[in-house]
């Protein structure tokens, strides 16, 4: 049979009848038959809301799902949500970009526990993270425009990964190691591990954790070996009932081989090293019985050396400072919760290509929600932002809620927000690209409406959104003149309006069956996400346009998942994407693991096809690769 009827088969028979996106309606945790999405709750940064309450499209991905994926970075769990475009380049997330719904990753706002980790030199480093997957409790995914959610930057959506709180004493080790059998040019097997320790130390009111771990692999093809090192701190002290303290520190050492990464062929000996250090403390304290008062403050630095040509041959070396401060009130009255704040963003580069620059930021924003436990619900409110180049911006928005049923709810919502260009964007110089230092931001226009089932055994969700961006930043040339583009470098210009369309799809079966039986729970999903993009511009007749026709078209998820003889987990897990400027492909992932109340083990499949595919710039992804892991607690 050939190879292409076998992956469609695949595909059709894993939509069908085995399913997989990770929505919080339709989580494969067997636990939800009996716990009610009402107990989930999303941490926005002013008004906290039970996943039932909130009229938007939002995903939650929950620690029990991590466990049973086959998966072994943030970014690979992430590439099973559909409407994200997960663009890796390497294993073990050693650097990705994520769009959302077709956006651009600078698009994208990334945050760490509510921090935000936007970097003003590039959207290419906030991936960059000192967390490992042995550290996050979930990930919570907010699609659309989210100004007067969560700020600046926002275009798109955003996606807050929060980490697990200690609640006991414990320490616990992990590893693996992982082939693809293939050899390098000295014929060693590539290959690649990890080693991981969690401690945490929970005594009266003082909960504390710190996590350390290291992952290293010689790559998959010429120089593209990697060393990741991260540590990660956090504590948790209650003075009393009224006051609590959040500290939050991590570092993170990322170097690899940056083959193909961002200008092929010419970059074949590049490499890279990104740091980061970043550091929060909170407090959020009772003031009033119906007031509450959450002040923080973070600092975020990264140090990121490229190097083009080994060992020193045309060297970008960043160094970027940020410092935020923000404070969130909540005020709960008898016609509903208002939220106010302000906030603060100081950011400072020294680059040797980018120059040595500062910006600062400020904003005051307010919103009100309606009780949640009416049948109708609305919240409302706005940013007011002032850029220290860009001057003042506002950005509304707003959501409905109206629920058909206890568990059927009709929603929509519409929503602004701004993206601030980049120092790449406005001063880099080098390598087939010159910068604009007049590009204005982004700004964009999202509506959105839908309908969802969020409980029992069978959940689905559809909605349908339309978004609008305005003084789109993309690297362009020139075609007019008698000029060869050969010859002309890329210049990001505001050059055209960017609409997209588009719809979603997501259905799941989650079923727990009666003890002592051979399976104990089934968990079947599925996704799918469409898009329709179109450009608007006088210009863009007479311009060759670097980013825009990089959409994902199709995007569909897949994931079956079974629990048996109350130890084992067995699931599998498909994507089908299809990229408007590149051919279409599937991939195919499994894992099989056994657990036990102190340790498990497991063994992993990726790119069971051995498919060969590219999903950012020139960069081919792995092919087969086979891991076997595990974890002890003590």
């Amino acid at each position: 049979m050939p190879v292409a009827v076998v992956k469609n088969t695949l595909l059709i028979s894993l939509f069908l009848g085995i399913g997989g996106s990770l929505s919080a309606q339709q989580r494969s945790d067997s636990s939800l038959i009996t716990r009610h999405l009402d107990e989930v709750m999303v941490q926005e940064n002013r008004l906290a809301a039970p996943v039932k309450a909130v009229n938007r499209n939002i995903t939650i991905i929950t620690r029990k799902q991590i466990e049973a994926m086959p998966v072994s970075s943030l970014t690979e769990v992430l590439a099973y949500v559909p409407g994200l475009d997960v663009r890796q380049r390497g294993p073990e997330g050693i650097q990705a970009d994520i769009g959302i719904d077709g956006g651009t990753f600078d698009q994208t706002l990334v945050l760490l526990n509510g921090i935000k980790i936007t970097d003003p030199q590039t959207g290419h480093n906030v991936m960059n993270l000192p967390v490992s997957l042995a550290d996050v409790d979930h990930i919570e995914v907010l699609r659309g425009a989210a100004a007067r959610v969560y700020g600046i930057n926002a275009l798109n959506g955003a996606i807050n990964i929060v980490t697990r709180k200690a609640t006991e004493n414990a320490l616990t080790i992990n590893g693996s190691g992982g082939s693809s059998f293939k050899k390098n040019e000295d014929n060693h097997l590539y290959g690649a591990y990890s080693l991981g320790a969690t401690g945490s130390l929970v005594k009266g009111g003082v909960s504390q954790s710190l996590s350390v771990s290291r992952n290293q692999g010689n790559g998959y093809r010429y120089n593209t070996a990697y060393d990741n090192y991260r540590a990660f701190y956090q504590a948790a002290f209650n003075a009393d009932s009224l006051h609590q303290y959040n500290l939050m520190a991590g570092f993170v050492n990322n170097g690899y081989g940056a083959n193909g990464f961002y200008s092929s062929p010419g970059d074949l000996n590049s490499e890279e090293t990104v740091k980061t250090f970043l550091a929060a403390v909170s407090n959020t304290s009772r003031i009033r019985r119906n007031w509450v008062m959450t002040p923080r403050i973070s600092y975020r630095y990264t140090k990121d050396d490229y190097i083009y040509i080994k060992p020193d041959n045309y060297r970008n070396l960043h160094n970027t400072n940020i410092l935020d401060a923000e404070l969130n009130n909540t005020f709960a009255t008898s016609i509903g919760t208002f939220g106010a704040g302000i906030e603060g963003r100081y950011e400072h580069i020294k680059s040797t290509s980018l120059g040595n620059r500062e910006r600062s930021n400020y904003g005051v924003f307010g919103e009100y929600k309606s009780f949640a436990d009416r049948r109708f619900t609305f919240s409302l409110g706005g940013y007011l932002n002032y850029n220290s180049v860009y001057g003042w911006q506002f950005f509304p928005g707003a959501d409905v809620g109206f629920n058909l049923a206890p568990d059927l709810k009709l929603f929509a919502n519409a929503g602004t927000a701004q993206r601030l260009p980049t120092y790449t964007d406005l001063h880099y110089n080098g390598g087939g690209i010159m910068g604009n230092p007049e590009l204005d931001p982004e700004k964009a226009v999202y509506t959105e409406v839908g309908v969802r089932k969020f409980s029992g055994k069978f959940s689905y969700t559809g909605s349908v959104f339309y978004r609008q961006v305005s003084n789109f930043i993309d690297f362009v040339k020139d075609t007019v003149g008698g000029l060869d583009p050969t010859t002309l470098k890329w210049q990001p210009q505001n050059f055209q309006r960017a609409d997209m369309t588009g719809f979603a799809l997501n259905a799941g079966y989650n079923t727990a069956f009666a003890p002592r039986q051979f399976f104990n729970s089934l968990g079947i999903n599925a996704g799918y996400n469409y898009l329709s993009p179109s450009f608007k511009g006088d210009a863009i007749s007479t311009k060759i346009s670097r980013y825009v026709i990089e959409t994902l078209r199709h995007q569909l998820t897949a994931n079956v998942r079974t629990d048996l003889l109350q130890h084992f987990t067995i699931s599998a897990a498909a994507r089908y994407c299809m990229r408007i400027n590149y051919k279409d492909y599937t991939l195919l992932d499994a894992r099989i693991a056994y657990k036990q109340s102190r340790y498990q083990i497991y063994a992993d499949a990726n790119n069971l096809l051995d498919v060969t595919y590219v999903e950012a710039g020139a960069v081919p992804m792995p092919g087969k690769w086979i891991t076997l892991g595990g974890s002890v607690k003590f």
